[in-house]
Parts: structure tokens; C-alpha cells; sequence
């Protein structure tokens, strides 16, 4: 059995093992940094086009102003995973929300008034779970709700 007195670890052994978790964890590291640039550029390139679609048509509907949403939110999840601040957890959630009312106010005219009635029970339902992860959060750091409190960011 390894660390027991007939098989001791060797140093250089835990300190080669310590080096290479630290070089694997950077290459993660910057992996992730690297995609979540390309993430953003493509975001943005996504939301350029958006509005040049919006300008060359001369309409604004509602559909392209709830996509703008969801393309902010996407930008303020990637700006939460490098900043580091608040729960990267509750972005999903706002998007995922976004997108489902997207979708209600889209094909709401031309769907079953039962998978409306569905997908609102899921906005619902994501609403509910973002306000326990926010008071968890708030009951995790001790101190009592602020206005800063609910601010994901």
C-alpha cells in the first residue's frame, strides 16, 4: 500500500504528480478561456448579423428584440465565468427561460394550448429554481439579502 511504512512515496514522486495536476489543470484552464473567446465572438458575430437583418428589413419585431436578449444573456454568462463573481449557474437558467417565452411568443398562435400551458409551466419552474439558488447563495455567505444580493453577476 502506497504512504505506508514498507512503501514509502517518494518526494520527487508526490512533486512530479503535483507538477503535472497543475500543468493539466492550466491546459483546462486555458482550454476553457479559449473557448469561451470563441463563444463570445461567435455571439457577437450572431447578434452583428441580427441587427443588420433588423436594418436592411426596416422592422423590428419581437422576435429579434427577445434573440438580442438571449445573446446578452449569453455574453454576461461568458463575462461571469471570467470574472469569477456570482453563480454561473443562474445564466443557463435566464437563457433557458428566454428561449422558452421566445418560443411561446413565436409559435404561440400555431401551437396546442396544452404545450403552451407546458412551456409555461417551465418558465415556472426555472423561476422557482432560480430564486432557491439565489437564497441558498445569500444563506451560504451569512449576511442578509441585499439589493447587491440578487444581482447574478
Amino acid at each position: 500500500m502506497p504512504g505506508s511504512d514498507d512503501h514509502p512515496i517518494a518526494e520527487d514522486d508526490v512533486t512530479r504528480t503535483d507538477r503535472a495536476d497543475r500543468v493539466a489543470l492550466a491546459a483546462f484552464q486555458n482550454i476553457e478561456k479559449g473557448l469561451l473567446i470563441l463563444t463570445a465572438l461567435m455571439v457577437l458575430a450572431a447578434a452583428g448579423l441580427e441587427v443588420f437583418k433588423v436594418i436592411d428589413l426596416r422592422v423590428v419585431t419581437l422576435a429579434d428584440i427577445l434573440l438580442m436578449f438571449l445573446y446578452t444573456e449569453v455574453m454576461a454568462m461568458i463575462a461571469v465565468f471570467y470574472s469569477g463573481k456570482g453563480s454561473p449557474f443562474l445564466y443557463p437558467i435566464f437563457i433557458a427561460i428566454t428561449a422558452l417565452a421566445r418560443l411561446i411568443v413565436l409559435q404561440g398562435k400555431d401551437m396546442e394550448p396544452q404545450a403552451v400551458l407546458y412551456e409555461a409551466a417551465a418558465i415556472l419552474l426555472l423561476s422557482i429554481a432560480a430564486m432557491i439558488m439565489l437564497k441558498v447563495r445569500v444563506k451560504r455567505n451569512g449576511e442578509p439579502a441585499s439589493e447587491n444580493e440578487y444581482d447574478p453577476r
